[in-house]
């Protein structure tokens, strides 16, 4: 297994756009998250275990001196969410940690190149509240609730706490912080659920970047689309679709030509299997990519429930 040349990469390089991918592209834009805004008694915990695996190509600016672009990455976690009463509201507390396995490979100027990296990715943590039509709940009022309008708002943070080496291209980590400032709109008729989500990724400065460069991006806007069947209580289908676009990188000060305008589709399955146990499994595809990964993805997920007189 070869690595990537013992050369200094400029800010364009195809390369060091390779290496950039490992921590980038499992994280920012991606998401698909079905029922994030989702009303649920107060002081219920979930404890959750995941796993995702995508794999697939990876587009570049046509003038890059680089073929065959590929990755896999393997990105198994442990969550734990609760939800609460906040002025009223019903509200949400997770967090969430990643342990990843990637594998990147490319022919660069006619050489094959490959790079294994295995370690724990940066934490993050989620705050969501439903400002609108979702109120704090006990198991008893949220039973008869039949709101069908909510609002919601929630802020992401990944925290730069992963597995970083500045001497290494790749890292599993980013070595930066990360913010996602969100609104959801949920609206219900009949057995069908409606969702809009729209928010924004933005980022720290990586000023320990591969040898010590500073490392810049811009914002990446990002919206969902979820349309949601409901059978029975937690037994569901979701059909999703994304749209981001952004996140052009700068390193010291090189723009690199890495705008991305990207877009994905998929369905997720939510499966009781007891009375506080539920598996969901989910498939995604690329539907469009301008620059970054064209990647498939599967996962699946298993929660469990207590509290609230669950």
């Amino acid at each position: 297994m070869s690595s990537f040349p013992r050369r200094r990469y400029h800010a364009g390089s195809p390369a060091l756009f390779l290496g950039l991918l490992l921590c980038a592209v499992a994280l920012h834009g991606q998401e698909l998250a079905p029922g994030a805004y989702a009303a649920a008694p107060v002081g219920v915990n979930v404890i959750v275990l995941a796993n995702t695996l995508q794999g697939g190509d990876l587009t570049f600016d046509p003038s890059a001196p680089i073929e065959d672009g590929k990755a896999t990455i393997n990105a198994s976690s442990l969550g734990f969410a609760r939800t609460l009463d906040v002025a009223g509201r019903s509200a949400q507390i997770a967090i969430g940690l990643p342990y990843v396995l990637g594998n990147v490979e490319g022919i660069y100027i006619g050489e094959f190149t490959k790079v294994h990296r295995s370690g724990i990715g940066d934490p993050r943590l989620r705050f969501g509240i439903n400002l609108y039509g979702a109120p704090a709940m006990n198991l008893k009022e949220f039973a008869g609730h039949r709101q069908r309008t909510s609002i919601g708002a929630s802020l992401n943070v990944v925290i730069p706490a992963g597995q970083y080496d500045p001497a290494k291209l790749i890292n599993i980590g980013s070595n930066r912080w990360s913010f996602k400032p969100e609104i959801g709109v949920t609206h219900r008729f009949g057995k069908w659920t409606v969702e809009y989500f729209g928010g924004a990724w933005m980022f720290t400065d990586n000023d320990n970047f591969f040898g010590g460069r500073l490392r810049k991006q811009d914002p990446i806007g990002s919206t969902q689309f979820h349309f949601t069947r409901t059978f029975r209580p937690r037994l569901w289908v979701a059909f999703n679709a994304n749209f981001y676009f952004g996140g052009r990188t700068t390193v010291d000060d090189t723009k690199n030509l890495d705008l991305q305008t990207n877009s994905r589709v998929g369905v997720t399955l939510a499966v009781p299997v007891a009375r506080r146990q539920s598996i969901k499994i989910a498939f995604s595809r690329g539907a469009y990519t301008s620059i970054g990964a064209d990647f498939n993805a599967i996962g699946i997920s298993y929660q469990y429930l207590w509290g609230a007189g669950l």
